[in-house]
């Protein structure tokens, strides 16, 4: 076999190992980087600057190449100031002398026009047809009166002899350059066009420059002056590819070059391009001048090309970054080599430190003999002793008398193997304080070990890992608030009862426990006041029942009490009883009495059920049976309640299906203003489209749909529709009738509920003065400072309030005058007696009165009898729905109402 490494490649590059070295890997790396970016940056600089320098020295060629030109011109100007009068062959020898093609190349020809006057022109035609241009004709023929023929131009080509006789001043673009030179007495450049003597396929940029010639050879000094003296042009024609050309090629042939007349960027203006252009969008510079000649400004524009990028590239850049990731590779393998040396080094040095010095274990090294010779720190921190003392004492004494033969044994043991561990041994210890310690050792022989020379035992501390596991099987099987069993350790405890009753034939119960109102108790004083009551009422059930007996915490407010043995269940019950009785009391808690009450359902072992989890669910709806009947009491399960279960388990289902498929409508009640006798607004009656019972009304699933929470989507879809007939009402022609929605309780402590109010309010566009929420009287047994807040926003977006079911359960008259109400509406229980029950109104009479007080609008519904009405138009009633007026109507139906009851009163 190999020797196992000290040290792994994974644990050498690891950060706890190797950070240094991947430090200085990473700021290697970040300075190749940068220097690389550096180098990058300096290539690109010097790449900008050369093309800078060469678009510039293009700009200077062309602006002297042109001045150039303007010289030349001049010349012949000067010519004819000083002779007056050149004949052909004396423009034909000056032009020779010149030799524009070897010193001027770009230049087509050098020519001169010549003012005519409209009555010498047939002289003039005969004159220069009689010095050897036959055919001559001044074209094209205007209405004059003067004319402006090219009358020479050389060199005498058969292209350049096409031009003579073309009356340059009859083409605009000629023409304005013309008088411009005219009136400022100063070369002119046209604006770009072809040349008369070009052909048709080669109809190229040109442009041509002008100088004017005076009669008596000096400009005169005014203008006016100018235009008469005007004689002709000297006149130059420059195609622009033959004249740029040369100069592109020479400074930059790797540019992409563009002239542009007047400035302009765009093709119809485009003067010369170098054609190197088609890659329009690769380029890394660009930059644009303006070129002035001949009182024209040319639009220089130069970019740079991939060619002219490829011969600037400079290796340096990948140089640097080549030659940094080697250094830093270099540097990173020198550093992990330093690293290993050092950390080879304490591993050498180490080993004897963990043999000796375990934080965890004692470990003490011994002679033949038996006697200490050292003793680990740890000595100090496990059992108490100075490790500098421990070696003068004799070990015997502090092992345990039963356990010390079997320690020697494996001393003994170990001194005959040597180097081979002894099985692990376990010993009683004495610490300093006399305490006694579970711990385990084991021994192994060093004897010819350097630096140890002895028997190590190695002993470990037992007594923090029992108590350890003793803690986690303590969570594991125990509520920690409480400290009863939980749902584990009673699911493990039903099970034994089960097997046990179904083995002796005994009889046992389970029994499941909800506290009544805790949640209340929560909300208004309190986790901590909640928390004490539940450790409360785990001390009074466990008082309660017999050592036999489990009680259990589930989770919550829910317990749970197991009875081993009863004897049916008449024992069962008087236990029930007996908690009922125990419990059903007031306990302070945070300076508040509270009354404590709860809910048993009861179901019996083995009658019921021998599966535990059916009792569960069995014990569960006995204890829902309990809440239906009034709370604080106890019921046993029936085959009846599975049934009802079941049947909410598949209403249930259908009710979500429903909610998914969208069957739920609403239907509308009129609300009737009694002193108007007219119809004022109408109440959102929610219904399900049940595909096989038709349409369902809310009181026969709204507590359902209440307890599974499915309210608050069912809600914000019944708001929503609501708003969006309000909007439908008011296009009908009915813009003040209000809509009242019915809200629930789970509704309104929803957190949500206030974003989903004003969403819906946003996205319908409803009026808020337009919509009225009807809230269920049992909102003001929640908590006060909530509902106020909830019932303030509410007000604060302009909704009407209306306090429904007013006169049932519990009502808080400070409460009343506290909350932002609008109108209260009287339960129907109390309009139904009405006339013929005193009691019932006296109380209606009663409530309008009270409301009437607090100036609060007062709603009556349920309105069937005219003798109801009477009463309520008597006691001051203001508003009023029900059957005698009409039933709930869908959609179609109440449009058609409304527009009946306009027609005529509803109340006769």
């Amino acid at each position: 076999m190999t020797k196992k490494k000290d040290l792994t490649t994974g644990q050498l590059l690891s950060l706890r190992h190797g950070w240094a070295a991947w430090l200085v890997l990473a700021v290697a790396l970040g300075a190749t980087v940068l220097l690389w970016q550096l180098s990058i940056r300096l290539v690109e600089d010097r790449t900008e600057a050369r093309f800078r320098t060469q678009s510039l020295q293009l700009k200077t060629a062309i602006e002297e190449r042109l001045l150039n030109y303007e010289q030349v011109l001049a010349g012949g100007a000067g010519l004819f100031s000083v002779t007056g009068s050149v004949t052909r062959d004396e423009w034909r020898e000056y032009i020779e002398k010149v030799d524009i093609n070897r010193y001027y190349p770009g230049i087509q020809g050098i020519g001169y026009v010549r003012r005519i006057d409209v009555r010498d022109m047939a002289d003039h035609i005969a004159f220069v047809r009689a010095n050897g241009i036959p055919g001559y004709l001044v074209r094209p023929l205007g209405t004059g009166p003067d004319y402006y023929p090219m009358v020479y131009l050389e060199p005498g080509t058969d292209r350049n002899r096409r031009a003579l006789g073309y009356d340059a001043f009859s083409d605009p673009v000629h023409r304005e350059a013309m008088e411009r030179a005219r009136d400022e007495a100063a070369p002119m450049v046209t604006g770009k066009l072809v040349l008369v003597q070009e052909e048709l396929a080669e109809d190229q940029a040109s442009f041509l420059m002008y100088y004017p010639v005076y009669q008596g050879g000096e400009a005169p000094s005014n203008r006016t002056e100018r235009r008469m003296m005007l004689s002709g042009y000297v006149f130059s024609a420059f195609r622009m590819n033959n004249l740029i050309d040369g100069i592109v090629g020479l400074i930059s042939p790797f540019l992409d070059v563009r002239i542009y007349d007047e400035g302009v960027p765009e093709k119809d203006f485009l003067m010369y391009g170098s054609n190197l252009g088609s890659l329009d969008e690769l380029f890394s510079f660009q930059m644009n001048q303006t070129v002035s000649a001949g009182g024209r400004d040319w639009l220089l524009q130069t970019r740079s090309t991939p060619a002219f990028d490829y011969l600037a590239s400079d290796p340096r850049p990948s140089i640097v970054l080549g030659s940094g990731a080697a250094i830093s590779a270099l540097l990173f393998l020198l550093v992990l080599a330093l690293i290993r040396s050092r950390l080879m080094a304490q591993v050498s040095a180490g080993r004897y430190r963990a043999i000796t010095e375990g934080a965890a274990n004692v470990t003490l090294v011994m002679d033949r003999e038996g006697r200490v010779t050292f003793a680990s720190p740890s000595s100090y921190d496990i059992l108490g002793f100075d490790p500098a003392q421990l070696p003068s004492l004799a070990l015997d004494p502090l092992v345990h008398t039963d356990d010390w033969p079997k320690l020697q044994e494996c001393f003994e043991e170990a001194v005959g193997h040597s180097g081979r561990p002894v099985p692990v041994t376990r010993a009683r210890i004495r610490d300093a304080g006399g305490e006694w310690r579970e711990m385990e050792g084991t021994f192994t022989a060093m004897l010819a070990t350097p630096g140890v020379n002895g028997v190590v035992l190695s002993l470990r501390d037992l007594t923090q890992l029992k108590a350890a596991q003793s803690e986690l099987h303590r969570l594991a099987f125990y509520d920690p608030l409480t400290g009863l069993a939980n749902r584990q350790l009673l699911r493990d405890r039903l099970k034994h009862v089960v097997t046990g009753s179904r083995r002796s034939g005994e009889t046992a119960a389970l029994m499941l426990l909800d506290l009544d109102g805790f949640k209340r108790i929560n909300d208004t004083l309190g986790h901590d006041a909640g928390d004490e009551l539940l450790c409360q009422i785990a001390r009074w059930l466990e008082g309660g029942v017999r050592e036999d007996d489990s009680v259990a915490r589930l989770g919550g407010d829910e317990f749970v009490v197991l009875l081993s043995r009863v004897g049916g269940p008449e024992d069962a019950g008087r236990v029930a009883g007996g908690i009922l009785e125990r419990l059903c009391q007031r306990v302070r808690l945070n300076d508040h009495e509270v009354a404590v009450t709860v809910s048993i359902g009861i179901t019996m072992i083995p009658d019921d059920s021998e599966d535990p989890v059916t009792l569960m669910k069995y014990a569960d709806l006995a204890m829902y049976k309990a809440k239906e009947l009034g709370r604080n009491n106890f019921q046993f399960f029936t085959p009846a309640m599975n049934i009802k279960a079941a049947r909410r388990m598949l209403q249930q289902e259908e009710l979500t299906s429903a909610l998914n498929e969208d069957r739920f409508v609403l239907h509308y009640q009129p609300k009737v203003d009694l002193a108007s006798e007219r119809v004022i607004g109408v109440e959102a009656l929610l219904r399900w489209h049940h595909p096989e019972k038709g349409l369902v009304p809310a009181s026969q699933f709204i507590g359902l749909v209440e307890e599974t929470g499915m309210i608050v989507r069912l809600g914000e879809m019944a708001l929503r529709q609501a708003c969006i007939q309000v909007q439908a009402l008011e296009r009908a022609g009915f813009e003040s009738l209000k809509m009242a929605v019915n809200l629930s309780v789970r509704q309104l402590m929803d957190n949500g509920f206030l974003d989903m109010v004003r969403q819906v309010i946003t996205e319908t566009g409803v009026s808020p003065d337009r919509l009225e929420l009807e809230l269920p009287v049992q909102l003001l047994n929640e908590d006060a400072r909530t509902v106020r807040e909830v019932l303030v926003a509410l007000h604060d977006l302009g909704v009407c309030l209306i306090l429904d079911d007013f006169g049932t359960g519990t009502c808080s008259l400070v409460a009343l005058q506290q909350l932002p109400l609008d109108v209260v509406k009287i339960d129907h229980e109390f309009i139904r007696d009405i006339p013929y029950n005193v009691s019932a109104t006296d109380v209606a009479s009663a409530v309008i009165a009270l409301a009437h007080k607090l100036h609060l609008t007062i709603v009556a519904e349920g309105v069937e009898t005219p003798q109801q009405l009477s009463f309520l138009k008597t006691s001051g009633c203001s508003q009023c729905q029900g059957n005698l007026f009409s039933y709930p109507l869908d959609e179609d139906t109440l449009i058609g109402f409304l527009i009946r009851q306009y027609e005529k009163p509803l109340i006769s």
